[in-house]
């Protein structure tokens, strides 16, 4: 079942690169007592997500942390080498925080995984966006069609 407005997110453990190396980090830490735009991408260094859906949140970045934002961050099924990479080659770095869900186990518990296996990809994410208010989905964006529309960082920006 797919999480909707109003749900609260599962706990479970992202990892993210740091300056001492991959680190775990659990939903709690992330969310709790925070106001966090939340995007998921198929695939990290992918077209779409690279050319079209990451940089609208760069650009943006100072203007969804105005609208009273503690945090932006993206979350792929990557591992977290290939995330830290992506945030280091994006200029990500300090602005969004990169979240790889190696195993699809936070792409599974929201209902947002999605079988690529046909495309040579495996099990990835969906291409979402959501608002989450301490724990809680206030706004939740996934898009039915290839490309960027609904998740993207414009149409964030008038929910919030």
């Amino acid at each position: 079942m797919t999480i909707s407005v109003g749900d609260k997110l599962p706990d479970v453990t992202f990892k993210t690169m740091t300056a001492d190396g991959a680190k775990p980090i659990t939903g709690a830490e992330i969310f709790s007592g925070k106001k966090v735009v939340l995007f998921g991408v198929p695939g990290a260094f992918t077209p779409t997500c690279s050319n079209n859906h990451l940089p609208g949140y760069l650009e943006n970045h100072d203007a969804i942390l105005a609208r009273g934002v503690d945090t932006i961050a993206v979350v792929s099924v990557n591992d977290v080498h290939v995330m830290g990479a992506w945030a280091h080659f994006t200029g990500g770095e300090g602005k969004i925080l990169f979240l790889a869900d190696g195993s699809g186990d936070f792409a599974k518990a929201v209902g947002l995984d999605s079988d690529l296996s046909a495309g040579g990809m495996g099990l990835r994410s969906k291409r979402f966006s959501m608002v989450i208010d301490d724990g809680k989905v206030t706004a939740l964006n996934v898009e039915t069609k290839p490309g960027v529309d609904e998740s993207g960082a414009a149409h964030i920006l008038g929910q919030l």
